[in-house]
């Protein structure tokens, strides 16, 4: 994977990234990591193409992120799981396959029933997403992005809202993913998933990149942000 940040800024009511620059290649699993604040939810949104950053641009694998043709090369996972709550955890991937994808709904249902099974759901495929758990939508979440077959799977705090078994439980689904060949863009506050799953870790703070390199920095900070930053989420 390749990613290219020049002279990115972002604006709300305040500044939320100020003059970000990045060039990377060669990764397959980039974790962005921050308090609470720091942009990294805002980076991964500009760098999904969900939202337009104020000023800069944002290249990945050589296509400008608003191009459609890179749209329709990823998958995203929001914090909440974001399915439709009147579908079963089958139709919320059928649908969007069929309208977004124009497939037909037999090779669909086919498709749904693949990813639903890869992410260990085959026995919740007719449940609506208020009658599984919340690691189980979150699961179907991830069955839904990866069902249009992307190159890039993006995950904003996938596990935010939930328990830690049910951390462990998506966490867990994630890092069987590895062997698709799909590469991944990732923000999360669990340390030992970004020790596991990132060979690229990206520190911010204050809506800027304060270090960045392997995933050995967590355990040796040049910054005293990262340091004060380990030693909270240890």
């Amino acid at each position: 994977m390749k990613i290219e940040l020049r002279n990115i800024s972002h604006t709300y009511d305040v500044e939320v990234l100020t003059n970000l620059n990045l060039s990377l290649k060669n990764h397959s699993s980039v974790a962005i990591i921050g308090v609470s604040g720091s942009g990294k939810s805002t980076l991964i949104r500009l760098m999904s193409g969900l939202e337009k950053p104020s000023s800069g641009q944002i290249k990945i694998n050589d296509y400008d992120v608003n191009d459609e043709d890179y749209r329709k090369k990823i998958g995203f996972v929001f914090q909440n799981h974001n399915l439709f709550p009147h579908l079963t955890l089958k139709q919320n991937i059928t649908l969007v396959l069929e309208k977004t994808r124009g497939m037909e709904k037999e090779l669909a249902n086919e498709t749904a029933l693949k990813y639903l099974s890869l992410l260990h759901l085959e026995d919740q495929v007719n449940k609506l997403p208020k009658n599984v758990s919340g690691g189980q939508a979150q699961r179907a979440s991830i069955a839904r992005a990866l069902s249009v077959n992307p190159d890039i799977i993006f995950l904003d705090e996938p596990t935010s809202s939930l328990d830690p078994i049910l951390t462990h439980e998506v966490l867990a689904a994630v890092e069987e993913l590895k062997g698709l060949g799909k590469d991944f863009i990732f923000v999360t506050h669990v340390m030992s998933f970004v020790r596991d799953f990132a060979d690229y870790v990206i520190y911010m703070d204050q809506g800027k990149i304060i270090e960045q390199g392997p995933p050995s920095i967590l355990d040796d900070p040049k910054h005293e942000s990262l340091r004060e930053f380990m030693k909270k989420v240890r």
